[in-house]
């Protein structure tokens, strides 16, 4: 979140992202619900909620990725960028996977290999720049991708588990750099069954059931007051199966 501007003040200023009663159909599978929701200037949102709770469709839908019935509204013309739970790496090195990024977001030639390598430093990958990809472990995997991201200058960045299955370390390193994207004041909007990531990382957090949302507050307020059952009981552990 912008430390300059309380959750109130963001609030009253014009979103970023804007949904309208956005539902999604998956055949007979509604992952989206009539949602309506806001996004605005340094954020920092994490959404959380059951398997199959909508959460990545969300992502999906606020990135523009996927199609809605409603209304999606972005205020003005958005940098944006999207990092997976397993990020897709072509077989080739690490600085290329970076420049070809590069070359989808449309940065000039250039520009690239100066953007590439200011990223790899960022996240601590540079001294591995001629190696292949996929040789990475699950961390720096997470964190070239993350490096891919920062490198188009995104003012939003979707996060979808963005931590899932790494050890405790690389989960450490990771969550530095969306801390520090988030500083320098980059909007950051994520997905995570992590609680204590969502306490950590997120100043607004939405609990998401059956594609609507159950509850929507300040995270200290979220995790410290009374919240709707569904939600409630997620937080305590004590879901019925779904």
């Amino acid at each position: 979140m912008n430390a300059r501007l309380p959750l109130a003040a963001l609030a009253c200023a014009a979103p970023l992202i804007e949904l309208t009663c956005a539902s999604v159909h998956y055949g007979p599978v509604r992952a989206l619900d009539a949602l309506t929701l806001a996004i605005h200037a340094g954020e920092r949102v994490a959404l959380i909620g059951h398997n199959g709770s909508g959460k990545t469709t969300l992502l999906r839908v606020l990135h523009g990725m996927q199609r809605c019935d409603g209304r999606r509204r972005a205020h003005a013309p958005l940098r944006q960028a999207m990092v997976f739970q397993r990020p897709f790496l072509l077989r080739l090195s690490v600085a290329t996977n970076m420049r070809l990024a590069l070359w989808l977001a449309g940065v000039p030639r250039a520009e690239r290999d100066a953007r590439a390598c200011a990223a790899l430093g960022r996240v601590g990958l540079d001294d591995l720049a001629a190696r292949p990809a996929r040789v990475l472990s699950g961390g720096q995997q997470q964190r070239l991708a993350l490096a891919r991201a920062w490198a188009v200058r995104p003012q939003v960045l979707f996060l979808d588990e963005p931590t899932a299955s790494l050890d405790p370390t690389a989960k450490r390193e990771v969550e530095a750099l969306i801390e520090e994207f988030a500083d320098e004041g980059m909007t950051v909007v994520m997905s995570t069954h992590n609680l204590g990531q969502a306490k950590r990382l997120a100043r607004r957090v939405i609990y998401l059931e059956a594609g609507r949302i159950v509850a929507d507050r300040p995270t200290q307020e979220f995790f410290n007051a009374p919240l709707p059952d569904e939600a409630a009981h997620f937080v305590k552990g004590e879901s019925p199966w779904i």
